[in-house]
């Protein structure tokens, strides 16, 4: 039985080129929260508080957040000097949490991912959280 190359050839270029298209979704991303899970951050053996990641995760897919506010647990974000550092990105820029060490702390921040959800937009941080805000980098 022979088999025709060319054509096989041709059908995998075709699927490469569909491939490099870009699809426009009515989805939008409202913000990404990315928890540390690095070197240091959350880390029982090293004496820090726990991060409740399979709790995040399973609360924020329950609640149907993933489609609005991405959650992304990530390697080392640094500094290492502050415990349970998360980051969220805006469109606007990024904001920078650290010493997340309650379970109240994460209630507050699924809280205000749902908050946000419904109403379409980033909305303030809670005070709770809000008092946990550093900054990243300066400029001198």
């Amino acid at each position: 039985m022979a088999v025709n190359l060319q054509s096989s050839y041709d059908n995998q270029e075709g699927a490469a080129e569909m491939s490099n298209q870009s699809v426009s979704t009515k989805r939008r991303v409202l913000g990404q929260v990315v928890i540390c899970s690095g070197c240091c951050c959350g880390r029982t053996d090293k004496g820090k508080p726990a991060i409740p990641e399979e709790w995040l995760k399973s609360s924020w897919k329950q609640a149907g957040l993933l489609r609005s506010i991405q959650l992304t647990i990530s390697g080392c974000l640094g500094p290492c000097d502050l415990t349970n550092v998360i980051s969220i990105l805006t469109p606007q820029g990024q904001i920078w949490l650290g010493g997340i060490t309650g379970r109240h702390q994460y209630e507050a921040l699924l809280e205000w991912a749902l908050a946000s959800s419904d109403a379409g937009r980033l909305v303030d941080l809670p005070a709770i959280l809000e008092a946990q805000r550093f900054e990243r980098y300066s400029l001198s």
